[in-house]
């Protein structure tokens, strides 16, 4: 017979078995290393920074069960071979049912087909319209791309300033092909035009002998969507030492404190920026500060938008009461409005331009870039910027 001690011993332990907390893992397939890293350091860490927030709170409550919040992040070093890779490991070995990424669009179509054989749910930032759609039922966008953000923030910036003339590096693949196209509509609906662009690998530095054929087109502007932050800065400092004097515009993707890191504050003042974030925005200086203090970083813009997405996704967790049942989850996530994010009012938007809501629409800005800080020139809809 078991003495007292010994069966309380024996009680506890049950106990501890039958309230054990399980593990939800979340998968992200993100650029720590190459030109993408400030992008994919932006998701990885808002994803961190969420999981932080329920697990502080003892975990992630579903159907009556507590979950601690587990990121499993792969570097795909802005390569659709490696985001694969990525996408079967999370898949098939660590047993993920979510994935935050891939960042570029080529990632997220190369491992679409993996995540949707498999039920997966994925908040991707890919800018390619194809990354959405009735064929593709498990992908979100939390983030805004140039084709909601485009047209208002062009229609605002060619009026203020008098543009005329655009020219525009681009990488040469399906993102800077997507961006290219979508700007070359949004500039000629505005009354300029795009009328000089140049396609380059990603891996490229020396951008002299295509901002030269660009000045020698007479433009007045210089867009830089579409790069990533690090090739931004150069694209900036180069044209600066070939004296173009015009207005240099990134409309999309944001990378200020990056470009200012690379081209300097005196070659980057004046640049019209796309930015997601209000400095003014409490809720989000909050969400920088801690950003900073747990990562000895700066914010990059994108964060806010996946911090919020993976708290979207959480919430649909809890509502669908399952975390291994993904259609329903999927279900949950569509039919989430007006949530309450740092970035304000969001909800999903997406049916007319892709064929399903699966595309986030949040408030924008546009802002000027003076002494390495983003000065708030106008606020932005998805219909008008003012």
């Amino acid at each position: 017979m078991k003495t007292k001690a010994a069966l309380a011993v024996s009680l506890m332990c049950l106990a501890g078995t039958a309230f054990a907390q399980e593990e939800l893992k979340i998968g992200a397939i993100v650029t720590l290393s190459g030109a993408g890293a400030a992008w994919g350091q932006a998701m990885l860490y808002a994803t961190e920074l969420a999981a932080d927030d329920v697990n502080a709170k003892g975990g992630l409550d579903v159907g009556g069960k507590k979950y601690k919040v587990k990121v499993v992040p792969y570097d795909d070093k802005y390569q659709a071979g490696e985001a694969v890779t990525a996408a079967n490991r999370l898949v098939f070995e660590d047993k993920v049912k979510y994935i935050i990424g891939p960042v570029g669009s080529a990632g997220a179509l190369a491992v679409t087909p993996i995540v949707d054989k498999n039920k997966v749910v994925m908040l991707t930032l890919g800018f390619t319209d194809k990354a959405l759609g009735k064929d593709k039922p498990f992908n979100f966008r939390p983030n805004l791309t140039t084709m909601e953000t485009s047209q208002p923030q062009i229609n605002w910036i060619v009026k203020a300033k008098g543009i005329k003339k655009v020219g525009g590096l681009f990488p040469n693949d399906e993102t800077g092909q997507q961006i290219a196209q979508d700007l070359e509509k949004a500039y000629s609906k505005a009354g300029a035009q795009l009328n000089a662009k140049e396609f380059f690998e990603r891996e490229r530095v020396d951008m002299m002998p295509l901002l030269t054929r660009l000045m020698a087109k007479g433009v007045d502007a210089i867009e830089l969507d579409g790069n990533a932050p690090g090739t931004a800065g150069l694209i900036v400092k180069q044209a600066r030492e070939l004296g173009f004097k015009g207005v240099i515009i990134r409309s999309g993707g944001p990378a200020t404190p990056e470009i200012v890191n690379v081209a300097g504050t005196n070659s980057t003042n004046g640049m019209l920026v796309n930015t997601p974030v209000n400095p003014a925005n409490a809720a989000v200086k909050a969400y920088s500060d801690r950003y900073f203090t747990k990562y000895k970083k700066r914010m990059n813009g994108f964060s806010p938008a996946f911090y919020d997405g993976t708290h979207m996704l959480f919430q649909a967790m809890s509502t669908a009461g399952t975390t291994t049942d993904t259609d329903k989850v999927r279900v949950a996530l569509e039919n989430i409005k007006d949530f309450k994010g740092i970035l304000g009012t969001l909800n999903w938007t997406g049916n007319e331009v892709y064929g399903a809501a699966h595309q986030i629409s949040a408030p924008f800005y546009i802002a000027r870039v003076q002494d390495g800080q983003e000065v708030i020139e106008a606020t932005c809809s998805l219909t008008e910027c003012k």
